[in-house]
């Protein structure tokens, strides 16, 4: 018999994003006593989909809007009701050349196509020839790294034999991503093509030492064997509704509007958690605490130094418009060059000076940034009436666009006209001319920076991953407890019934559901501790 004052579980999950509801899943399945705490008035944390403008009947993936890392694995083991769509266009790219707008297509079902816009972009085939051989080479990696993010954490020589290819290796593992990107390709354009997988969601360039451009590329290229980013059908909210279901199915308990406040744990005994709801206070115990947000947001919760802030550097902008607009490049139908991923201001010196420039405080002159549509692929996030004025959507990711630079209330409308104006440099029309009213008559346009993000999702500093993204193999140096179930899953904090099963923990980031898998794992795997 328990001699706790306080309801006791199994294990308490803090936080009811993506990762809680499938740790929550994987466990209650597993017959534990699960209970999920989430602040928000209901579960999803970034994985969610909103209805954005009054009267405008589109429900929006207000914060993460593609999915590539969520394992077909996870899907399977947790009977997910989810449907992915693959896009058939991979990306566009509008530029100029010898004065004349046009631009580079990747159509992934047809490479015949790709290498004809290549050959008009470039004049030759080389710069296709070495797309080929490069993502030939990130194929293969993706192939051989992407099953080991469910399994234990391999050590660096375990995964260095199981890519097996010393060139590989070296170009993504050991040495600045920048130095393969230029070794392999000559065309600007086409290098910034590929060095913007390296650069979403962290504040970086080519060249950085630290290789933060190169653990981000990675987790970029390899989800599901393949690197493909798919279109959740009923966007992002059909994911975390699907999971959420499969949690309560198993018999896990989620309240939501519940904040928690503090945890109490010497390591040993039953850890306590505190939290706060619209009734009062309360304190739930627990054999294992999974903490689905931030390492330093744990940190705060145990009182502990959660040490330098982490900060993102993104603008994230949903539109709703009347009509997609009309391209400069007039040989590309705006239907297939925004269903991709649509490239704006990310040649690779635009890049690197976008990149100075915000690095000095600055906000980018020609702020980069990447644009889909998600109605083009899935209509079904848009009501009927929405269906039948012929809305799309449009989501805007703006990279080099760190906390730092919204300090003053006035940057975050700078920074969304400015981004705006780089589309406009390569559309025949005016953004603003096709931007759908809402029941006001405003715009329907809103942006979210990095400050933003934290007040309302819980982001700190507005850092999509929470904190830099870490290679998917075991550092034994900095692990707590090399030799425990949670360190062996890459999910250890210094608390041993702590642990992580968030975007901070090792192979954490982006909507994957990877840590809340490992998370579980860790538990059922060492459940005496």
């Amino acid at each position: 018999m328990s001699t706790h004052p306080f309801p006791r579980y199994d294990a308490v999950i803090v936080g009811g994003g993506h990762n809680g509801l499938v740790a929550a899943a994987y466990l209650a399945r597993a017959g534990r006593r699960v209970l999920v705490l989430e602040r928000l008035p209901g579960v999803g944390g970034a994985a969610v989909s909103t209805q954005a403008f009054p009267g405008v009947d589109a429900q929006l993936s207000r914060y993460s809007y593609l999915v590539s890392l969520l394992p077909r694995k996870v899907v399977r083991d947790l009977g997910l009701r989810l449907d992915l769509r693959r896009r058939r266009i991979a990306s566009y790219t509008p530029t100029v050349r010898d004065g004349k707008p046009t631009g580079l297509l990747v159509d992934a079902a047809d490479p015949g196509r790709t290498l004809d816009s290549f050959r008009a972009l470039t004049g030759t085939d080389r710069e296709w020839q070495a797309w080929q051989r490069f993502y030939g080479m990130t194929g293969q990696v993706a192939e051989r790294v992407f099953p080991t993010l469910t399994e234990p954490l391999p050590s660096r020589a375990e995964l260095r034999r199981r890519i097996g290819d010393e060139t590989a290796w070296t170009d993504l593992f050991e040495r600045p991503l920048g130095e393969a990107v230029e070794r392999a390709f000559a065309d600007d354009l086409v290098r910034g093509v590929v060095l913007t997988d390296a650069l979403i969601g962290t504040f970086t360039h080519a060249h950085d030492p630290s290789l933060r451009q190169n653990r981000c590329f990675l987790y970029h290229v390899i989800g599901n064997g393949t690197g493909d980013w798919d279109v959740p059908v009923g966007g992002m909210g059909a994911v975390t509704g699907a999971l959420a279901e499969a949690a309560l199915a198993a018999g896990a308990e989620i309240r939501t509007g519940c904040e928690v406040t503090g945890i109490a744990t010497d390591g040993r005994a039953d850890a306590e958690v505190s939290y706060r709801h619209r009734d009062g206070e309360a304190t739930a115990a627990a054999r294992r605490v999974l903490v689905n947000a931030a390492p330093a947001a744990l940190a705060r919760l145990l009182g502990e130094d959660p040490g330098p802030a982490p900060e993102g550097a993104q603008l994230k902008v949903n539109m709703v418009l009347r009509r997609l607009p009309r391209l400069r490049d007039t040989t590309a139908d705006p239907r297939e060059a925004f269903a991709g991923t649509f490239h704006i201001a990310e040649g690779y010196r635009q890049l690197e000076t976008a990149y100075t420039e915000a690095r000095a405080g600055r906000m980018p002159s020609a702020p980069p940034s990447e644009i889909y549509c998600h109605t083009l692929t899935d209509p079904s996030i848009l009501g009927p009436e929405a269906l039948r004025q012929g809305l799309q959507t449009l989501t805007l990711f703006g990279l080099h666009m760190p906390a730092r630079l919204f300090d003053d209330p006035a940057a975050k409308e700078r920074a969304l006209a400015a981004s705006l104006a780089q589309l406009d440099a390569v559309l025949a029309e005016p953004i603003a001319d096709c931007l759908a009213t809402d029941a006001d008559g405003r715009p329907c346009v809103e942006a979210r920076t990095p400050p933003e993000l934290e007040r309302e999702i819980g982001l700190p500093g507005g850092h999509i991953f929470h904190r830099d993204l870490a290679f998917p193999f075991a550092v034994e140096e900095e692990d707590e407890d090399p030799g425990s179930a949670a360190a062996r899953w890459g999910v250890a904090t210094a608390h041993p019934n702590v642990l992580l099963c968030g975007a901070g923990a090792v192979r954490g980031g982006g909507v994957s559901g990877i840590p809340g898998h490992n998370a579980a794992q860790a538990v059922l795997a060492d459940p005496d501790r």
